[in-house]
């Protein structure tokens, strides 16, 4: 069985070329991917928040920090158990909820 915890760093690959992309969870409706720099390559400018919290998905417990993606395919029982510090969570979804 995958897990559903992915070490991002794990993914990560750079070209000196132009700026890569890494896939970090790919299903039938969700897609979630990384963009890798070489110095002198660029992206716009923007801003993300750190966190930290207790999660669960299926079977798994994991405290995941800022840099760890959480995967829960659709029909895997998921959810945060406790927020450890102020946490913000990007979630991905598709199609979205309701």
């Amino acid at each position: 069985m995958p897990s559903h915890f992915s070490k991002i760093s794990d993914v990560i690959h750079f070209d000196a070329a132009k700026a890569t992309k890494a896939d970090l969870a790919r299903g039938t409706t969700l897609f979630a991917g990384l963009n890798c720099f070489e110095p002198g390559q660029a992206q716009h400018i923007h801003a993300h928040r750190g966190g930290k919290a207790r999660m669960t998905v299926g079977e798994e417990t994991l405290i995941a920090e800022a840099g760890t993606l959480v995967w829960a395919p659709a029909g895997v029982p998921h959810g945060v158990d406790e927020a450890l510090e102020r946490t913000v969570l990007l979630v991905s979804m598709g199609p979205p909820p309701g």
